[in-house]
């Protein structure tokens, strides 16, 4: 085992299930077209509700990677997690039967579990009695599943834990995993985050707390508006995004290429409002400081932000003030842009498919737009990359994630550069 005093964890492999494509390269081909993946709500009959569009996962078969008997079992946020994590490791190159599958685990990000499948035994119990529930209803429901049936999808033996931080879930799962890594508990980990919660619980939900779209039902791809002046909540969207990381020693030795490096990782707390940012993001901050100080990595030294961005009034705004804090002056010439502009609010699968495209930025050098906004709000004064994307030189980039009850996680990653 490497014994350095912290090990250098890189990205080898990654995958997306997303309301823009259900792979990585279909994925990225269509944010950098600036195309939306938001449409009228299908999966769910939003009739009677205020929000009734969001973005779905379309043309999705889980049976291309799992067996159609276990996949009948699985509740739709394990298939979308299975799916991602098989691309990851089939990008990485990596042959799960000739490493040791002690020190290879899994952190995985998920916000609510099983909502449509709690939805279905809930009409069932009530039309036709508890007794007819689904007998794998809470082996489908429970948020740890997904970690748990990519587990036994592999057969990976080593540590597995879920993040369940609300919309910062993804993220700060992605940044757990390097922290097994660094202090030498794993060699590889797969970590992303996984979503399926749209149904009829889930849209009265956050439509009785006002926290969704309402005024773009006929224009569904114009909906999902961060920064922008006429933004009036999030579009709900659905999907998975995961990565394979590895200790650099492990990548090398078995000849694998690095995508990316994880550099930095910081979380914090509001300790603020239930569902709303501190006034002056001032918790989000204190992350973003963190994640620079675990990095290494100066204010000035960041190309690059991808926003968490809901399209909510406030929300938008504590993130652009904690940016000022953070980055100074800088602030105002680095480019920011959101991609749930054009996939929607995949909660606590957000912070995968997000960071999945950060690393796409540095690897292509092109930087997705922020769509829809035509006018930006008051207070959102910096560089979004309004309305297309942007060729740029890409070197190092932070990625922000917050979530319901003020808790935040934030990552720094850089391109690869080989050991001297």
């Amino acid at each position: 085992m490497n014994t350095d005093v912290r090990r250098r964890v890189v990205v080898t492999g990654m995958g997306a299930v997303t309301p823009l494509g259900n792979t990585v390269d279909e994925f990225w081909s269509a944010a950098i077209a600036g195309r939306s993946g938001i449409a009228r709500l299908t999966l769910v009959d939003p009739d009677g509700y205020p929000c009734q569009v969001g973005g779905e996962v379309r043309g999705f078969d889980a049976t291309q990677y799992l067996d159609r008997k276990v996949a009948r079992r699985m509740a739709r946020f394990s298939q979308f997690a299975v799916a991602a994590s098989s691309q990851a490791i089939a990008q990485a190159g990596l042959d799960v039967e000739r490493v040791d599958r002690t020190r290879f685990g899994i952190v995985l990000g998920n916000g609510g579990g099983g909502f449509p499948e709690t939805d279905e035994a809930a009409r069932t119990m009530i039309g036709r009695g508890g007794m007819r529930v689904d007998p794998f209803y809470m082996a489908k429901m429970l948020p740890n599943m997904a970690a748990a049936n990519t587990t036994i999808h592999f057969g990976l033996l080593g540590y597995t834990n879920t993040v369940t931080t609300a919309c910062a879930a993804g993220t700060q799962a992605i940044g757990d995993a390097v922290e097994v890594i660094r202090r030498g508990a794993a060699d590889l980990m797969l970590a992303g985050g996984t979503e399926a919660g749209i149904c009829e619980l889930g849209l009265a939900g956050f439509s009785s707390m006002r926290a969704l779209t309402t005024s773009w039902n006929e224009e569904p791809e114009r909906a999902s508006r961060p920064f922008d002046r006429r933004r009036d909540g999030f579009a709900p969207a659905e999907g998975a995004g995961m990565l394979l990381l590895e200790s650099l020693g492990h990548a090398l030795a078995r000849g694998a290429t690095p995508i990316a490096e994880v550099l930095g990782y910081g979380v914090s707390a509001d300790a603020a409002y239930l569902v709303a940012p501190s006034d002056a993001g001032e918790g989000a901050a204190r992350a973003m400081l963190t994640a620079l100080a675990d990095s290494g990595v100066a204010p000035e030294e960041v190309d690059y932000v991808s926003a968490h961005a809901t399209a909510t009034d406030i929300g938008d705004v504590a993130e652009t003030r904690a940016l000022k804090a953070v980055l100074g002056e800088h602030a105002y010439e680095v480019p920011v842009s959101a991609l749930k502009s054009q996939i929607g609010h995949l909660l606590g699968g957000s912070g995968g498919v997000e960071t999945v495209a950060a690393i796409q930025t540095i690897v292509t050098g092109e930087i997705a737009p922020t769509v829809n906004l035509d006018e930006p709000g008051d207070e959102c004064d910096l560089d979004y990359v309004p309305l297309t994307s942007r060729r740029a030189e890409v070197r190092t980039v932070m990625k922000n994630s917050f979530g319901f009850g003020g808790q935040n996680a934030v990552l720094v990653l850089r391109r690869y550069e080989p050991p001297r």
